[in-house]
């Protein structure tokens, strides 16, 4: 059996040799298996390209790539599955957090009843901010892509190799890793799993990068937010329609004066108007990703490979 490890590189020049350390002990503890890592740097402006490159020199299982601009991190984890040759793939983040000591936990738990197995934390060090995004981004998760509520998703997972070969054959430059996971395979599992402490600097996760997030699930596997705007839109027409009845019926049946008022007609036009924006912004985000995808945007482009060096620019996806 042959283990690839992919980690997406971003701000990592003090945390990754630790992680890429951990790995190679933890193969060490099961004799006759084969392994590599596929490092996959983001661009970051700071010395983490510099590491991925002694590293690679110093250990030809590790195979580094370079972007030639920041792509976000499930473009570079499918980078980094389209360069796997092993049997069973494990993702895990470059920030410490993901115990390479535990890989076999979810290596072993792949069999014939499980393709896809996911890390649970039963206590995650993370802030609190990043928690609740979390929970919220797993619930989301569940109401778009009828993902089981019992399963965790988290980014320290493992996968049959064929699961992999499905995703990476996704080319639109809005990857959703999670998404195509679960919709390459139904037999999935989350085992239990040690959450440590980040060893160095801060989470890059915010309100922005969640949003982008979600965006990105919204208008790649689901038309539900689109559906949400028909039943608001269909609210507000019948809204509209019993309250006109209602001022026919005072005014012509009940002959009773009936007030202007502009305050609460301002509201009401201001609230209207601005759901029906939202809902238009939303329309116009999907027909924009359409748009890029039509015109072949790359998900990524690598400028530097380690293992092919003469690669440079012109290798790119798709």
């Amino acid at each position: 059996m042959k283990i690839s490890c992919v980690i997406p590189c971003y701000h990592s020049d003090k945390t990754l040799e630790a992680v890429v350390k951990g790995i190679g002990e933890v193969m060490a503890t099961r004799p006759g298996t084969d392994w590599e890592i596929i490092l996959v740097n983001d661009n970051p402006p700071d010395e983490t390209w510099n590491l991925i490159q002694r590293l690679s020199r110093e250990d030809s299982r590790i195979h580094g790539i370079c972007f030639s601009r920041n792509f976000g991190q499930h473009s570079a984890l499918m980078a980094g599955y389209r360069q796997v040759t092993g049997d069973i793939v494990v993702s895990l983040d470059d920030d410490g957090q993901n115990p390479p000591s535990e890989m076999f936990t979810l290596v072993d738990a792949i069999d014939g009843e499980h393709d896809l197995v996911y890390a649970d934390y039963a206590h995650k060090r993370h802030t609190r901010f990043r928690n609740l995004g979390s929970r919220l981004t797993n619930r989301m998760f569940t109401w778009m892509l009828n993902k089981p509520p019992e399963l965790t998703m988290t980014s320290y997972w493992a996968a049959k190799r064929f699961v992999i070969d499905q995703m990476v054959r996704c080319e639109s430059p809005f990857p959703f890793v999670d998404g195509l996971a679960l919709q390459s395979t139904t037999r999935y599992a989350s085992v239990p799993v040690t959450h440590l402490p980040r060893a160095e600097g801060e989470s890059g996760y915010t309100v922005f990068s969640l949003l982008k997030l979600w965006l990105n699930a919204f208008t790649s596997f689901s038309v539900k937010p689109l559906r949400i705007a028909s039943v608001l839109g269909g609210c507000s027409a019948l809204g509209g329609l019993i309250v006109g009845l209602v001022l026919v019926v005072r005014k012509l049946i009940l002959r009773e004066e009936i007030d202007a008022g502009w305050t609460s007609m301002m509201a009401m036009m201001l609230l209207l108007f601005g759901v029906t924006l939202i809902m238009l912004g939303l329309v116009g985000e999907y027909v924009g990703r359409i748009f890029i995808t039509i015109n072949r945007s790359p998900q990524y482009i690598i400028e530097y490979d380690t293992q092919r060096p003469e690669a440079g620019k012109e290798r790119e996806n798709p």
